[in-house]
């Protein structure tokens, strides 16, 4: 069997760190290369081969493939919801100018498998509220969430018309203490445990009863390389696998880090990021994920709430 060498294109961001991590874990560190175009980030330094990498030249990208006898790329680079709105052009090259790269690369090469992240902004006002299923009215009203679909269907076509094995998920908001948030609308939930640890409060930029599908990163890494080692006759969403972990608001998250530090206190400033929190559904229905290769979230809002202050207490100490 061809041993995998990996490519992890966007490795210092807030999904590629922890990514390359498992990665390496699993297939080795030599065989993962880290690529992104800012500095290699301090986790990721001494554990495996780094490189600084444009994807947005193909080219340089392709030598690069090649000359790494690359099998299987993971790209993360992306300009995310709230970041994105901000330059609505430039994210929309970004997203999806690096998608059709390694996308044509992967056609030409034979590459074994792409990875590539959708997110649930591809839904808007018009989806359902509340368990919104794999396959319904998606109307997106961020320039991420309409990259993003489209970016879906482009994953589609590639397997279908050049047989391209990619593999998506459509990330809920995701929780982490070992990398800084990347721009997103549910940042919220990383800067509120750096918040209460450091200074007992936190202002946040969305209103207290604002539910959103989140996850713990753990889950979320878990999950990417669960359905990329699954059999691809598993996969049989070809677009993007909804899945789902948690679902909760800005005051029940004040209450749970209460139950750790009771003089912790809130308070509400909703920016420009509350409609675009508001665009998205409140819950995720992942019924499919489950069906086709097993997926099953480990962490809730209390296991994710103790598991966070411990590390962040850790690493601070």
């Amino acid at each position: 069997m061809k041993k995998e060498k990996i490519l992890v294109i966007g490795a210092s961001g807030q999904i590629g760190v922890e990514l390359t991590l498992a990665l390496r874990k699993v297939y080795g560190g030599s065989q993962v290369i880290a690529s992104d175009l800012r500095e290699e980030n301090e986790l990721l330094k001494g554990t495996g081969p780094y490189v600084s990498l444009d994807v947005m030249n193909k080219e340089m990208l392709h030598v690069q493939i090649l000359r790494q006898n690359i099998t299987q790329v993971y790209l993360l680079a992306a300009m995310l919801s709230a970041t994105a709105e901000k330059n609505p052009h430039l994210a929309w090259h970004l997203n999806m100018q690096s998608l059709l790269n390694v996308l044509d690369i992967a056609k030409e090469e034979k590459l074994k498998k792409v990875y590539w992240p959708s997110s649930i902004a591809v839904f808007g006002p018009t989806s359902p509220k509340v368990n919104c299923p794999q396959q319904t009215i998606i109307e997106p009203t961020t320039v991420y969430g309409i990259s993003k679909y489209t970016g879906e269907f482009w994953c589609n076509y590639y397997f279908q018309r050049y047989g391209v094995d990619v593999r998506s998920l459509r990330y809920p908001g995701l929780v982490s203490y070992k990398s800084s948030p990347g721009g997103g609308t549910t940042d919220y939930a990383i800067e509120i445990f750096h918040a209460a640890k450091e200074k007992k409060s936190y202002s946040c930029f969305l209103n207290a009863d604002t539910r959103l599908p989140m996850m713990y990163m753990e889950d979320a890494i878990r999950a990417t390389i669960e359905m990329m080692e699954s059999p691809a006759d598993k996969i049989r969403v070809r677009t993007s696998y909804n899945i789902a972990a948690m679902s909760f608001t800005p005051a029940e998250m004040a209450t749970e880090i209460q139950t750790h530090i009771p003089d912790f206190t809130i308070s509400y400033a909703p920016d420009y990021r509350q409609s675009i929190a508001e665009s998205w559904p409140q819950s995720i229905d992942d019924a499919i994920a489950q069906d086709d290769w097993g997926w099953k979230p480990a962490f809730n809002l209390a296991s994710m709430t103790k598991d966070m202050l411990m590390n962040l207490s850790s690493s601070q100490g």
